[in-house]
């Protein structure tokens, strides 16, 4: 997961390869909630690992679940609705899924175990949610829910209590579905010696999600009446039975993004999504049938779908939305592809998820330079010929940021010329974390860019001025890869070393560059899986790097290695001839210097650190003697780039260099500097 204030996603072309879903959020989250209510134990196979899981975990600890988790297989005993504690305080972020249904069945316990009383809250965005219509219900069937904040909406207590089921439970339907799904639910822990009805006033949103809701209950020995989408009947005698196992099926609405992206990107192959399918019982599966009005060609299997290109551009669509909410919102991204304007209707309930998404959407798409009209419960979108570079905001909400990862395939914009490209920057790419932590680690390894679009930042410089460790830490603040083409050849010099393969022999040495094995871990160095890192340190092996370095031969074998090191989402690469020689076209160069004397210095405290005796005279002395050997070496001697910035960090330490850095970089990228809009 990128844990970074902001990812820059450059121009990306192709798509083809295999997507692994994690497991659908609000599967899982009921899941957790029927074991934890279950007498007994229930093993959950490929359980989300997500932010609104954890929350949920955590919360189910608290209340007196044992949970184990091993691998893939999470396993749950729980407490039989009988929690382990009388009192307790949960908080449950942002997740809905967790909010919801937790105050129901926490209310109807809190009526059935006298001197319960549980408090549930979670951050700002959460307080700001409504539950009013929730609320309303528990109240009426006589829980007692106390709004602690702004009445309607968490943070919320409830405690005892005395339940009254002589008439049905009303709720609306018109806000949110996950209000029924919190009672149907919790309730049947009061249905032992009564059947209990639920009502349904206005009409009901999100339907697909209550048909998840109501499989889950069947699995766990709850058979509900349904009576079309107004009325629904848990019958008396109820009890929670575990099931025993059960594999968490993909997310159907993380899919929307893959699906898109093969009917954006697949042009050559297929993009392939496994771990939800055409068996799947998530109302989002039907995004399908939208991309397919789009123009995608999607095949579907059981429990997994090919998507390739059809149409191009895609085509418009004026579209009912209101079966696949969540998915939804991955079409209003695709719409910028299309060829005309596309309407997404029947969407009221984008406006209270994790933020308003329909203003979010707007807003964000307009910076792209899309046209778009919001209403009241639809948006309107027209194509865009020219791609602007953009910022985007993503408001602590998921899949704004996964949608809008979607804008940065703009180089095959159907009605653009290819030519002007541009990146999109995704602001607070942590946020995915909810529902998909590794999203953009899935999308890079299915995706291409030329290798002119993927921005490189070079760090040359002289030994010991801190290159390596400077740009581990650049490396690590943008969210790139790593090379320290340094190391590339002490990692030769090493392997020559232990083959016995003289510093004169030329060809010998670039045998040995050829063969290597070799990968950057941050700091770490990888040869043949084996950590070298120390051994690199060496000063012998140091000294025949330097050594070697300026064969022809040598620089050739590692020359095409080092450009294999530019891949997505972006490089930092350091060494003596990274801006001159390997990234000429680098988008920002550094050449990073310090005084002998400083350098000489820091060597010295590392190896004294380690235990390692060394003379502070000898190492400026050999530092000086390798400076003019780089200098006037006849092969890509050590100098500035004419387009590098100079960085003396003679007096420096490695944070003010990296703030530097970022400070420099930013600065040659097209985003304005923009705060975040309220929401």
């Amino acid at each position: 997961m990128y844990s970074i204030p902001f990812l820059d996603l450059p121009p990306l072309g192709h798509a083809a390869g295999t997507v692994h879903l994690p497991g659908s959020k609000s599967i899982s989250n009921r899941l957790l909630l029927l074991a934890g209510l279950s007498e007994g134990t229930t093993t959950l196979v490929d359980l989300l690992d997500s932010d609104d899981t954890r929350v949920m975990l955590d919360a189910l600890r608290t209340l007196g679940c044992t949970i184990e988790e091993d691998g893939r297989h999470t396993r749950i005993t729980g407490f039989s609705g009988r929690p382990a504690v009388c009192e307790a305080e949960l908080f449950l972020g942002n997740a809905g899924t967790a909010m919801r249904p937790l105050t129901a069945a926490l209310s109807v316990i809190s009526t059935l175990v006298a001197d319960t009383v549980f408090t549930l809250g979670g951050v700002k965005r959460m307080h700001e949610r409504p539950i009013g219509d929730l609320v309303d219900a528990l109240r009426g069937l006589g829980g007692v829910v106390e709004c602690l904040g702004v009445e309607g909406y968490p943070p919320l207590r409830v405690a005892g209590g005395a339940l009254t089921l002589d008439a049905p439970v009303r709720v609306r339907g018109d806000v949110s579905s996950q209000f029924l799904t919190a009672l149907l639910l919790a309730l049947p822990l009061a249905a032992t010696d009564r059947a209990v009805t639920i009502e349904v006033v206005g009409e009901l949103i999100s339907k697909p999600y209550i048909e998840i809701t109501l499989n889950l209950l069947q699995r766990f020995g709850i058979a509900v009446e349904r009576h079309g989408w107004e009325r629904f009947v848990i019958p008396a005698g109820s009890r929670y039975v575990t099931p025993g196992e059960v594999h968490v099926e993909g997310d159907a609405s993380s899919a929307s993004y893959f699906i898109a992206l093969g009917a954006i990107a697949g042009v050559d192959a297929p993009v392939r999504i496994e771990g939800v399918g055409a068996a799947s019982i998530q109302g989002d599966i039907r995004f399908v049938e939208a991309a397919e009005a789009m123009g995608a060609v999607v095949r579907a299997e059981p429990n997994a779908l090919e998507i390739r290109r059809g149409a191009w551009p895609l085509k418009a669509i004026d579209l009912d939305c209101n079966h696949i909410p969540d998915a939804a919102m991955t079409l209003a991204v695709m719409a910028l592809y299309a060829d005309g304007p596309s309407t997404l209707r029947n969407i009221a309930s984008w406006r209270v998820k994790e933020t308003d998404r329909i203003a979010a959407m707007a807003c964000e798409l307009r910076k792209l330079g899309a046209t778009v009209e919001e209403g009241a419960d639809y948006i309107r979108v027209e194509p865009l010929a020219t791609f602007q570079p953009a910022a985007i905001h993503t408001y602590d909400d998921h899949r704004m940021a996964m949608c809008l990862s979607l804008a940065a395939f703009n180089r095959l914009n159907p009605t653009g010329d290819g030519e002007h490209a541009v990146p999109v920057r995704i602001l607070d790419p942590k946020c995915v974390a909810k529902t998909f932590p590794d999203y953009f680690e899935a999308l890079f390894s299915v995706v291409t860019a030329r290798p002119a679009d993927i921005p490189v930042l070079t760090i040359d410089g002289p030994t010991a001025s801190g290159k390596g460790t400077l740009s581990a830490c650049v490396a690590d603040r943008l969210g790139y890869h790593t090379l320290d083409s340094g190391s590339l050849y002490r990692v030769t010099a090493l392997a020559a070393r232990r083959s016995g393969v003289s510093a004169e022999d030329e060809q010998g040495l670039a045998a040995i560059a050829r063969s290597m094995a070799l990968r950057f871990e941050g700091v770490r160095v990888l040869l043949a899986d084996e950590d070298v890192s120390d051994d690199l340190r060496d000063e012998a092996v140091g000294t025949m790097a330097s050594q070697i370095s300026a064969w022809p031969a040598v620089r050739a074998a590692l020359f095409d290695l080092q450009c294999d090191f530019r891949q997505l989402p972006g490089l930092v690469a350091d060494g003596r001839d990274m801006g001159t020689v390997i990234f000429p076209d680098a988008r920002l160069k550094i050449f990073l210097t310090a005084t002998a004397a400083a350098r000489a210095e820091r060597r010295h405290n590392q190896l004294i650190s380690k235990g390692i005796p060394a003379s502070l005279e000898d190492l400026r002395a050999d530092l000086e003697a390798r400076d003019e050997r780089d200098r006037t070496r006849a092969t890509a001697p050590l100098k500035p780039a004419e387009d590098a910035l100079l960085l003396d960090n003679s007096q420096l330490g490695i944070e003010a260099s990296m703030q530097q850095l970022v400070v420099w970089w930013n600065a040659r990228q097209p985003f304005e500097a923009t705060s975040a809009p309220a929401h």
